[in-house]
């Protein structure tokens, strides 16, 4: 990516929404570009700014902020906007929808202003925020609980085995130089795996790979991936 890190900041609250935009403007790589105080004014922020890297909230008045990703997701001229999902632990119950949705991770209200800036970092390199032990814990207990979505069968035939080893390292939230020294390889080939697993599955990044893998039920919440 050349240039700063392009952010715009969505919550209800306007003071919280005010620091964070303040808090990105601290850091030298990242300019705050926008700000929304509504899931339509997210939206509207992202066709109009373009912004590197969303951070949502999730209750906003009118659209939430799960709607609000789904819409800038499923729009094929906002592919390179990331999203990111403010929650607070009382909102657990929405971290598997917003992944769903389309986001690339989500961090709790809580989370330390240098951790809130290396995230967005993280997110805009491409990468998924799934390494937290909560986020595991979460995305295991709500793919358990949402009877629709276990349902749901995806096509695995395509999928070698090696790429299934990978995907349920993945899953458990491992990063690539994590996964490569569990399997004895490259980090480069790790790489390989996963952009073909991106490919094969029809999905957008890392945070829905981990989707596929308990969909699927490659992997569950009594089974994790060794």
């Amino acid at each position: 990516m050349t240039g700063p890190i392009r952010v715009v900041v969505a919550d209800d609250q306007p003071l919280l929404r005010a620091t964070l935009t303040m808090l990105v403007g601290t850091a030298p790589d990242m300019v705050a570009v926008g700000e929304a105080g509504t899931g339509a004014q997210a939206v509207e922020a992202a066709v109009r700014l373009r912004p590197d890297v969303l951070v949502m909230d999730v209750r906003m008045p009118g659209m939430d902020g799960l709607e609000a990703t789904r819409l800038i997701r499923a729009d094929p001229a906002l592919v390179a906007v990331r999203i990111v999902i403010l929650t607070t632990f009382d909102l657990d119950e929405y971290v598997f929808r917003a992944l769903r949705a389309g986001a690339a991770g989500f961090l709790l209200k809580d989370i330390p202003p240098a951790d809130l800036l290396a995230a967005i970092r993280v997110v805009a390199s491409g990468e998924a925020l799934l390494a937290p032990t909560v986020t595991r814990r979460l995305i295991a207990e709500f793919a358990r609980r949402d009877e629709t979505d276990a349902l749901i069968a995806r096509e695995l035939s395509q999928v070698t085995d090696r790429e299934r080893q990978v995907l349920g390292l993945i899953a458990r939230g491992l990063t690539n130089p994590e996964i490569a020294d569990r399997l004895g390889v490259s980090v480069s080939t790790v790489k390989t795996h996963v952009r073909r697993l991106l490919a094969k599955l029809s999905v957008h990044d890392r945070a829905q790979l981990v989707i596929v893998a308990y969909e699927t039920g490659l992997v569950s919440p009594a089974r994790r991936p060794g």
